[in-house]
């Protein structure tokens, strides 16, 4: 049976509700590494070699043997017998024997019978053929030893992983040029209101630009789905539900955007359970802004409701749409940034609800201090000109001036 309409949960109760119904499987697809940053791996992944293959100088100087250099000083330089160089891209031929020594370049390899790279600058030729080293190497100096920086058959990767720039460098170094990752789970965007018009249209008197539609679908985006706008639906109980059922045919999670809160025109939990089971799980969540947020799950797909002001619905897309999206593709949450920083201004918090407020961050007398950038959730230049965000926690009466706050940038 669907919960009791606007029952008040905590976001951990109602994450909890909702994750419990939500059990999506990871649908998975081949693709180029090249083309893979973001995207979040469906597979572990070992190494199929030795990384590197074979021992290279990491410098420019000379391949010996170290105990040949031991004791030099530049009283009392070693002689070595230069036998050859050893070109770069190409594996060396000849081997070092005792006394002698090869030309080799950073990144070239290093002959057999050697163990470690003089430095070019600790050397002097004394003619075509021999050379002085005034500094003794140890054994493996300047030499990156086969399998040292990774091994034939270790880990590289988890399943779960977002990949980064230098996580596709490391696969095309072994060679791996093509992955299974997660598909991006398609996220349907549906806004609603009489009152509101598409961006390129000119309001009328009582009428808004529609917002959400873009800017949640930037947040699907942005955490690692593919968005789809279904444009504004009017205050119409058939028109709201012929999209909904196109919507919830076409993508893996829907989101209403407004008719979330308690009104006589406000339809959209009913229509959410009329869409599948089990339906809405949770109607009203203990935060500000978005007390009137709507959790659902409709035969296996998450269905959320939000409230219309910008602010609203896009604080509680982070707090619980961008964790399904990563739920859908298999991945933990990617890490947001925080940093800390004074609070310039008291804060007030009724106990019982958390509350998250856009701050600006400015520079003190060398401390960072969060200014309060305050206004109503219908506002959404208070987030456009915020730089960062506070957690005021749910048993919290509030925050005082001067106190150190960890703001989360974005």
């Amino acid at each position: 049976m669907p919960t009791e309409l606007f029952t008040v949960h905590t976001p951990a109760d109602a994450w909890a509700r909702f994750a419990e119904q939500y059990r999506p499987q990871v649908r998975v697809e081949r693709i180029a590494t090249a083309d893979a940053l973001g995207r979040v791996l469906a597979t572990q992944l070992t190494s199929p070699q030795n990384l590197p293959e074979f021992a290279r100088s990491t410098v420019d100087g000379y391949a010996v043997a170290a105990v040949d250099t031991y004791g030099a000083s530049p009283g009392l330089p070693a002689l070595l017998t230069v036998v050859g160089e050893v070109p770069m891209g190409k594996a060396a031929t000849f081997p070092i024997g005792p006394g002698e020594a090869a030309l080799v370049h950073t990144g070239g390899m290093i002959p057999p019978g050697a163990d470690a790279v003089v430095m070019i600058e600790h050397t002097q030729r004394v003619d075509e053929r021999n050379i002085e080293v005034f500094q003794p190497v140890a054994e493996g100096q300047n030499v990156v030893q086969i399998g040292e920086d990774i091994r034939l058959g270790q880990p590289i990767l988890k399943s779960g992983h977002r990949l980064r720039a230098q996580d596709i460098g490391g696969l095309m170094a072994l060679g791996i040029v093509e992955i299974d990752v997660a598909a991006s789970p398609v996220v349907g965007v549906i806004s609603t209101g009489d009152e509101v018009v598409p961006p390129e249209q000119r309001p009328a008197p009582g009428q808004v630009r529609d917002i959400n539609s873009y800017s949640l679908a930037a947040l699907a985006q942005s955490a690692g789905a593919r968005a789809l706008r279904y444009g504004v639906v009017p205050d119409d109980r058939a028109a709201l539900e012929a999209v909904a059922r196109r919507a919830i045919q076409e993508c893996d999670i829907v989101v209403f955007s407004a008719g979330s809160s308690v009104s006589y025109r406000d339809m959209t939990a009913e229509v959410i359970n009329d869409l599948g089971k089990p339906g809405v799980l949770v109607h009203g969540v203990s935060v500000k802004p978005g007390k009137p947020t709507i959790l659902a799950v409709c035969d296996g797909k998450a269905v959320f409701g939000l409230p219309g002001n910008p602010v609203s619905a896009m604080v509680i897309f982070e707090l619980f749409i961008t964790p399904a999206i990563c739920v859908a593709m298999g991945a933990a949450p990617p890490p947001r940034t925080t940093v800390r920083a004074r609070l310039a201004r008291n804060l007030a918090s009724d106990a019982g609800r958390e509350d998250y407020v856009q701050v600006r961050l400015e520079e003190r007398e060398g401390e960072l201090w969060a200014v309060p950038v305050l206004g109503k959730s219908n506002l959404i230049y208070t987030l456009v000109n915020a730089e960062g965000v506070i957690k005021i926690p749910l048993d919290s009466n509030g925050l005082r001036a001067g106190e150190w706050v960890a703001v989360t940038l974005g």
